[in-house]
């Protein structure tokens, strides 16, 4: 692992009106790891996902990606540097193939990278084989496997994952985080947002949970799932 952190937060600020969203938290993500932010509902965590891709605007701090400020940035551009976002939500286009919609992944490419789209295929297979399919007739699990897929095509260095377990059948949901790990194997960093939260600790390197608009713990993620805390708020523990 490098030294320098492939993207870095710094005391970053975000509101909505005159409501504090995002109340100055600090966080780094290194180039290989697998790092997934926790919290409650209404903690901030798509929020923080959605400031990083510039979808929202930072009220202070910074976001810092390869040495790059983000924050002054449109979001086309961070896609073009080498960070896709996968939604909360998935965000298909229901009207449209299933390759059609991995086709608007790689807007941000010049010409379509054929290896790309077949290294998506062969992360889910089940996407080939309905890729003609309307991406709308497809279940919750596939949807999130395109939503995925989608965000891959654009060949990122960082990948940002926002819920990919929420709605979905429990045994999609391991298929989904296998191929997570698999993702982050072949070089694609990761930052997930999971409600989740252990089977988020048990892929991730690290973890942040965080607690109304701040960060309340952090650490290795093996430290995290064995934390009282931890387990008492998320893991369904009780004290």
């Amino acid at each position: 692992m490098s030294n320098s952190p492939l993207i870095e937060i710094k005391d970053l600020e975000v509101a909505y009106g005159s409501i504090d969203a995002i109340k100055g938290i600090s966080l780094e993500v290194h180039k290989g790891e697998i790092v997934t932010i926790l919290g409650a509902n209404g903690a901030g965590k798509t929020t923080t996902m959605r400031t990083i891709s510039q979808l929202h605007k930072a009220k202070a701090g910074s976001i810092m990606f390869k040495g790059v400020e983000l924050t002054k940035l449109p979001p086309h551009k961070i896609v073009g540097m080498g960070l896709s976002q996968s939604p909360e939500g998935r965000r298909v286009f229901g009207i449209l193939t299933v390759e059609e919609n991995l086709m608007l992944g790689a807007f941000s490419q010049k010409k379509l990278n054929k290896k790309t789209l077949k290294w998506v295929y062969d992360l889910f297979p089940r996407l080939e084989e309905r890729r003609k399919q309307l991406a709308g007739t497809l279940s919750g699990g596939e949807q999130q496997m395109l939503a995925i897929g989608r965000s891959l095509m654009s060949d990122p260095e960082m990948l940002l994952l926002d819920e990919p377990s929420l709605g979905i059948a429990p045994i999609l949901v391991k298929a989904i985080f296998k191929q997570i790990k698999q993702i982050a194997s072949e070089g694609v960093t990761v930052l997930l947002v999971e409600q989740n939260a252990k089977a988020a600790l048990k892929l991730a390197d690290r973890g942040y949970v965080l607690d109304v608009g701040r960060i309340g713990l952090s650490g290795p993620a093996d430290e995290l799932l064995a934390s009282e805390k931890v387990q008492e708020a998320y893991l369904g523990k009780k004290s």
